[in-house]
């Protein structure tokens, strides 16, 4: 690809993306969504200006790079104030992490036609939602807390296991591993191994940042986060891949939580470079969807996406959350809200090459299923978000108009 072509390649991605986050703020929509259907129709599904591929190897670089300073950019917002919050994530992301896998896994097989085998892959690929589309769509709507805090931080848990576990079974299906026994050592050692990687650069930043002041030294604390972002990144991968992300997450959190690093600062300049990151990278990635890997797919793959949406997610969610301070609306609508986002796409299109590569039968489809669940996860989730949660009375300056409502009333009856 000749280097003017691989300029107007990115030139067209990023002004499509732009220009969807623009129409958004124009119109009300949600920006997911129109991110999505701007990388389709300058890709294979529309105008045909955008090919992924044509990045080569250096899109699977490109995207991990990217990822890794949203997912610190998350870490680095991820915050989990009270018990009632942390109980609800912990048993949300361990309850899905079995109810999802094997829902997934039957869903995939007997209405989507998938083998067992690459049935197993996607479940995996689709187990976490992403935090790449749930963080802007809560910030967009303006979810009231403790909601928007419990999807934000179930994103980041599940999105790291979620990629290390679909990365591990793939590995099983082409001959790579050996047996449950390696997959369960190759999970632990690929989380752990990230989140201690990612905990001691997190602390080796923080120590750093604490030694320059904010003012005058602000750039230099850009650069050295981001050089630390993407260091540890390549050093994770090289060493443990698919280890990057959940390093990723750790290091953001680590730097978060320790004090006089200045991270509010910090999060300003490192959320709009995240923001820039999503804009690029969700165009480019669904450029890369054709109708012709869907169409095969039929009715059997929509019947199991929505199986997951309507059934295995309020079920998981329902499950997780008895018994704790939630009342219906707000486990109604946690049982909702679950779009797929940047990761799973990416994660797809690498996984379905290495299939074909091994000549394993339905990698085609396996793709096809992944886009066609973040397509309408995306899309039907992102669209009736904001109606549902006002429906429900679950926005925050719904909560603000009620207390002022409750004090005004209470003001009157004391007269």
């Amino acid at each position: 690809m000749t280097p003017e072509r691989l300029g107007l390649l990115w030139g067209i991605t990023v002004f499509s993306g732009a220009s969807a986050r623009l129409l958004s703020v124009l119109t009300g929509l949600p920006g997911v969504v129109l991110l999505l259907l701007s990388g389709l129709l300058i890709g294979r599904s529309g105008l045909g200006l955008v090919e992924p591929l044509d990045l080569g190897k250096g899109l699977e670089t490109i995207v991990g790079l990217l990822v890794s300073l949203v997912l610190f950019d998350g870490g680095l917002n991820l915050r989990l104030p009270g018990e009632t919050i942390k109980s609800i994530v912990l048993r949300i992301s361990f309850i899905r992490l079995f109810v999802s896998l094997a829902a997934g896994l039957l869903a995939a097989h007997w209405l989507a036609g998938l083998g067992w085998s690459v049935a197993a892959v996607y479940s995996a690929i689709v187990l976490a939602t992403g935090p790449t589309v749930v963080t802007p769509l809560v910030k967009q709507i303006r979810l009231a807390s403790p909601l928007s805090d419990v999807l934000e931080a179930e994103g980041l848990v599940l999105e790291p296991i979620g990629a290390v576990l679909a990365l591990l079974l793939l590995e099983l299906v082409v001959g790579d591993l050996h047996g449950w026994r390696e997959l369960l050592l190759g999970l632990l050692s690929r989380l752990g191994g990230g989140v201690l990687l990612g905990s001691i650069a997190g602390f080796s930043l923080s120590e750093a940042l604490k030694r320059l002041r904010s003012e005058p030294y602000m750039g230099i604390r850009l650069q050295l986060t981001l050089g630390v972002i993407f260091l540890l990144y390549g050093f994770c991968e090289w060493l443990l891949p698919e280890s990057g992300l959940p390093a990723s997450v750790a290091a953001g959190f680590v730097v978060g939580q320790r004090p006089s690093t200045q991270a509010n600062e910090l999060d300003k300049l490192i959320r709009e470079l995240a923001q820039l990151a999503i804009t690029m990278l969700f165009p480019l990635l669904a450029a890369d969807v054709s109708w012709g890997e869907l169409s095969p797919l039929g009715w059997g793959g929509v019947t199991c996406v929505l199986f997951l949406m309507v059934v295995v997610r309020p079920l998981a969610v329902s499950i997780a959350t008895t018994g704790l301070p939630l009342d219906f609306k707000q486990r109604l609508f946690l049982g909702w809200l679950a779009p797929r986002g940047i990761v799973t796409a990416a994660v797809a299109s690498l996984f379905s090459i290495r299939l074909e590569q091994a000549g394993v039968l339905g990698a085609g489809k396996l793709q096809g299923l992944v886009f066609l669940t973040i397509l309408m996860t995306v899309g039907i989730q992102g669209l009736t978000a904001q109606p549902l949660a006002k429906f429900l009375g679950l926005l925050a300056e719904e909560e603000i108009l009620n207390k002022s409502t409750d004090s005004t009333s209470i003001t009157t009856e004391s007269r």
